[in-house]
């Protein structure tokens, strides 16, 4: 039975009580509607009492009832995400951007910012939808970016993301390091790092639409780490930093991986807003 509303404030109490009833973040109704009218939510708010629009309306409900059954993530439905500041085309071949991610980039952006490089040349790995790559190459201007990931189908997105946005970056395909031939100033990655055994403790709207590839990494979510950190030993890659976004319990393990297999590398363990171990900064003293 389709749902009666008749006026933007009755669909949105509509779709956030039907939400609820399937455990989902009522909060998604109001981001459903903002898309599908083009409103901003104090929009939204002024004109609440307005009709809907009845052409509108299907997709709208097709939209809900789709996220509260299956799980799909909103940014799926709507087909962008954002991630500091701008908007990005996101799929299912593509890890959604978390705003943890967002604290990585401007852990770099204020390293660089201390340094006297004039020309740094960064090198994103596993780089997805390329919210990464791109900050950084338009945050920098005189940066030379390279990005590399083992799916063509990511960089399909990211290199569409780039010509959207107008940002300079040279995309290569492969796994981690392979297909980087010379040394960069900085090293920046947000590799799989879940361990599969907590794959049955994850909402759906991860596991069942996120890239596993992007997700999960064997050796309790170390493997991805270790893979970096011996392509750069083997080919003596000796970036002024690197820059890992890790899991809240990988913190020591990663550090004192740089550490055996890294000497000269000065590493720093840092929080993010939630108070949780998500990053590794690793700064090359020698």
């Amino acid at each position: 039975m389709q749902p009666t509303f008749t006026t933007i404030q009755e669909a949105r109490k509509w779709a956030s009580v039907f939400l609820q009833q399937y455990n989902r973040e009522p909060r998604v109704a109001e981001l459903l509607l903002e898309y599908h009218l083009d409103l901003s939510f104090s929009q939204l708010l002024a004109y609440e009492r307005d009709p809907f629009p009845i052409q509108q309306k299907d997709a709208f409900i097709k939209d809900v009832k789709e996220h509260a059954l299956t799980g799909v993530p909103i940014q799926h439905l709507t087909g962008h995400a954002h991630f500091y500041g701008r908007e990005y085309k996101v799929n299912q071949n593509v890890l959604v951007p978390r705003p943890e991610t967002e604290e990585l980039v401007l852990g770099v952006l204020k390293w660089l910012s201390q340094t006297s490089i004039s020309r740094p040349s960064i090198v994103d790995i596993g780089t997805g939808s390329g919210v990464i790559a791109i900050t950084l190459a338009l945050e920098l201007e005189n940066a030379e970016v390279t990005a590399t990931d083992l799916s063509a189908d990511a960089l399909e997105v990211a290199a569409e993301n780039a010509r959207t946005h107008k940002a300079s970056v040279e995309w290569r395909e492969g796994s981690f390091l392979e297909p980087v031939s010379s040394s960069m100033d900085v090293l920046v990655s947000n590799p799989p790092y879940i361990s599969y055994d907590d794959k049955k403790e994850m909402a759906d709207t991860v596991v069942d639409f996120d890239p596993e590839m992007a997700l999960f990494a064997e050796n309790e979510g170390m493997a991805a780490y270790e893979a970096i950190i011996g392509q750069m030993k083997r080919k003596q890659f000796k970036p002024k930093l690197i820059a890992f976004e890790i899991g809240h319990q990988q913190g020591i393990q990663v550090k004192e991986l740089i550490e055996r297999h890294l000497p000269g590398y000065q590493v720093e363990i840092r929080k993010d807003i939630n108070q949780k171990d998500r990053m590794i900064f690793a700064e090359r003293q020698v």
